[in-house]
């Protein structure tokens, strides 16, 4: 079979990793006209890579839901540190907004054990983790449910955000950059995060060191932004300048060496 030209392989990777893709943000990315992304998208479709909808294309579904559950292995370690690091960050009785993402999956179970937290998510996955949970109440936002991850988006999801003002917000974020920005590849997602950021008294950034070799291409905001960043190992050079400039807690969940031992 041809190889496909290196456009097509990343908008592939794309895809493969988000369930969908869509031309505009798509022509913003490369840096090409839409025309020239709707021709990519046929291209890939007629060979079966994708399916086309609307505005974009997505992933036959059998595969979106390999792709999601890849992105929960990813780093897996890592994430269940991060998480249990935040669970210690954050009180009993008290409020907070988890989004959508791996590593807030991984926050939910460490407060599962939590005593009087509200907690308000647009994660379906969060939402369930959690609702069974006898010490948290959860409110989960309305909006467009994303067959690829269970996370809820559009308007709806934003006016629901906006009507709390909590203690803290929980965001992860698909990359991060050498000059600190958070990056994501749905601009609806990104938009929710926006909301999220601004009715949060303490954000705290849930986001593994594996983010730092990724690339998207919409923008959530800055690092600066964030109160504090929790990650797994301790980021590059350029990140922790940053932070330490911007006065940012770094929290870096490192392996417990000890009990590592002890499993030996």
């Amino acid at each position: 079979m041809t190889a496909l030209p290196p456009r097509q392989m990343d908008i592939l990777e794309i895809a493969r990793r988000e369930g969908r893709v869509d031309v505009e943000t798509l022509a913003h990315h490369f840096d090409v006209t839409p025309q020239t992304i709707r021709k990519d998208l046929n291209d890939l479709c007629d060979i079966e890579k994708l399916n086309r909808v609307h505005g974009g294309a997505v992933f036959p579904s059998n595969t979106v839901n390999m792709a999601y559950q890849a992105r929960r292995e990813i780093a897996a370690d890592g994430k269940a540190r991060i998480a249990g690091a935040i669970a210690a960050l954050i009180p009993d009785n008290s409020s907070l907004i988890l989004n959508i993402g791996t590593t807030t999956e991984q926050v939910a179970f460490a407060l599962r054990r939590h005593q009087g937290l509200m907690v308000i998510t647009n994660n379906l996955n969060v939402a369930y983790i959690l609702s069974d949970a006898p010490g948290v109440e959860v409110v989960v936002s309305g909006g467009m449910v994303r067959k690829s991850d269970g996370g809820i988006v559009g308007a709806a999801a934003i006016d629901l955000i906006r009507q709390f003002k909590v203690d803290f917000a929980v965001i992860g974020t698909s990359a991060i950059d050498e000059e600190g920005s958070l990056l994501d590849f749905d601009y609806r997602e990104v938009r929710v995060s926006q909301a999220i950021l601004g009715q949060a008294r303490t954000s705290i950034l849930a986001a593994d060191t594996s983010k730092f070799e990724r690339r998207a291409p919409v923008q959530i905001g800055k690092l600066e932004d964030i109160d504090i960043f929790v990650t797994d190992e301790q980021p590059p050079r350029s990140i922790q300048k940053i932070c330490d400039t911007a006065k940012i807690r770094l929290e870096v969940a490192e392996p417990d060496i000890t009990s590592g031992k002890a499993a030996e």
